[in-house]
């Protein structure tokens, strides 16, 4: 039994780490992003939540801009459904 549960450890720290650190200039430049992206209800107040999306799509837009290394290429703003195409 102690041997099992030995073999259970050393197998267990001998795991390669898969996960990586991100560097804080990528976490900056994309929580910049964020914040551009889905900009607050109330400047200053956290708790007042996001004008734009949920809490889910904020995590979701970091975790691409993360993936991207800080780059998120926006697709560009849909026009406004009143404007007339100019001639």
């Amino acid at each position: 039994m102690r041997r099992l549960v030995g073999l259970a450890c050393v197998l267990t720290l001998a795991a390669p780490a898969t996960a990586s650190a991100i560097t804080a200039e990528v976490a900056r430049a994309c929580d910049a992003a964020v914040a551009k992206a889905f900009p607050p209800k109330q400047i200053g107040n956290p708790a007042a939540g996001s004008a734009k999306g949920t809490a889910k799509d904020r995590r979701e837009y970091f975790e691409k801009c993360v993936a991207n290394n800080g780059k998120v290429d926006d697709a560009p703003a849909e026009a406004p459904k009143d404007s007339k195409p100019s001639k």
